[in-house]
């Protein structure tokens, strides 16, 4: 047992978390703060937010929300999800549990969407969808920077781990969406917050479960696990092409973004602010070399690429999803859904709800559709080497099919001139950040983007 404040407990909780974006810096846990309770001690449902300090050159802080279920005896089924034993200033001698493993305190939340307890918890609903309350959660095992909890086949909850005041525009874009009817994204049945104004804390978001779709991206791993399995038949001759796929997710998108046109302010952006649009892929450039010193032989022409959006006239931008790829998109019997407009994580907020052009979203997909092939590609790779220029070249055709579909359904005509340079900006800007990414996590792959870095700055 500890007494008193647990900062060294959380720290090693926190720092093994999947849904933890920091790992590899160091930081210390330098204040938890109890939001409120829920629950009568069987468990007491305690929402806790916990702010993290980094001891590095880049130093800052960061608020993560850790939902914690204490007891007052050892849960022998919950063992698994055990984050330690202390003595609670409020709550006495405890044992202390990841909540979103605990049916029971997953329950306590699910049921206050229904009857709020009051507090400083606000829990908010949108009228039109009854909420099943004789149903049990269950964890979504996957997530990387959130937690999902679904009960039973009606609803899905997502509890946001990383915490910036404001309004998360996953909750603000999905709720605009629900309330005009849109047909592709799951419905928003409420969410929770607490605090107000500008000081408003968005903790987790109800929305409808989409129980019987499938994961965009893993419908595309195997389709290209299908090309693979053929031999020598092209990606338009296997019955696994995802081409029709490819197509309808372009129109799908597209039809999203005009409904974000008509729903949120639209504005064109002046010469000024396509000059900042410059510079911040430079800036982003430059400080991913010093990461990722591989870059540093594409960074004059992509410098040039970067540069070539500062002139481009009438740039229309929008309320956008901001960090879309096959992993955010579902398919259901109705077509396509989109997901998790909340934006790219590792963002602030306030740079998560700028408006940007559409053309941002359109370059992660076409990303994503060329992660997929090397993806598969490199696990067949580890398993049978024999092959692999065969499979290295299934890989680009079904990346080059797959985009080309997907692009000329979104635009449904050939692109202009300006539309190529901004979209090309776009797509080597994710390459860039994606080049980080697998430097601090997969080092083994970082050569999927800079191989995309290649080829966009030798077009």
């Amino acid at each position: 047992m500890t007494n008193g404040p647990i900062p060294h407990v959380l720290h090693d909780f926190v720092a093994h978390a999947r849904w933890f974006g920091g790992k590899g810096r160091p930081f210390a846990v330098t204040r938890s703060r109890r939001l409120d309770t829920l629950g009568d001690g069987e468990p007491t449902l305690a929402m806790e937010l916990v702010t993290l300090t980094y001891d590095d050159a880049e130093g800052g802080q960061d608020l993560y929300q850790v939902p914690l279920a204490h007891y007052p005896e050892p849960q022998e089924h919950l063992e698994h999800a055990l984050i330690g034993s202390w003595v609670d200033a409020d709550l006495g001698t405890t044992h202390v549990y990841d909540a979103v493993h605990d049916r029971v305190a997953m329950g306590l939340l699910y049921a206050a969407f229904v009857t709020p307890p009051g507090g400083d918890l606000h829990f908010e609903r949108i009228p039109g969808h009854e909420l099943d309350q004789t149903t049990h959660s269950t964890l979504f095992s996957g997530e990387q920077s959130n937690s999902s909890v679904a009960f039973g086949e009606d609803a899905l909850l997502k509890l946001f781990r990383r915490i910036t005041p404001g309004r998360n525009p996953d909750i603000s874009v999905h709720e605009v969406l629900t309330r005009a009817g849109s047909d592709h994204v799951a419905a928003l049945y409420g969410w929770l917050e607490t605090g107000t104004g500008e000081d408003v804390l968005q903790l987790a978001m109800l929305q409808q479960f989409l129980r019987t779709a499938s994961d965009g991206w893993e419908l595309a791993l195997a389709s290209v696990r299908n090309l693979f399995a053929e031999g020598d038949l092209h990606a338009d001759e296997v019955g696994g092409d995802f081409a029709g796929e490819a197509a309808r997710l372009g129109v799908a998108l597209r039809e999203t973004h005009e409904s974000l046109a008509e729903l949120f302010p639209r504005r064109t952006r002046d010469a000024a602010e396509q000059a900042e649009l410059a510079a911040s892929m430079r800036a982003r450039l430059d400080a991913a070399v010093r990461i990722v010193p591989e870059l540093e032989v594409h960074s004059a022409a992509l410098t040039r690429v970067f540069d070539s959006v500062t002139g481009l006239p009438g740039v229309t931008i929008q309320q956008i999803h901001a960090d879309l790829h096959l992993g955010q998109t579902l398919r259901t019997v109705k077509g396509w859904k989109i997901v998790d407009f909340e934006g790219e994580p590792a963002k602030p907020l306030t740079e998560r709800v700028l408006p940007d052009s559409p053309w941002r979203d359109v370059a992660g997909m076409l990303r994503s559709f060329d992660y997929a092939p090397r993806v598969v590609e490199r696990t067949y790779a580890d398993a049978d080497p024999r092959g692999a220029d065969q499979r290295a070249f299934r890989a680009t055709e079904w990346s080059k099919r797959n985009r080309s579909v997907f692009l000329e359904a979104y635009a449904g005509r050939p692109l202009t001139a300006d539309e190529n340079v901004l979209l090309a900006a776009y797509v080597a800007d994710k390459a860039v950040y994606e080049a980080v990414y697998e430097a601090r996590n997969r080092p083994t792959w970082v050569s999927i983007p800079l191989d995309a870095i290649a080829d966009v700055v030798a077009a």
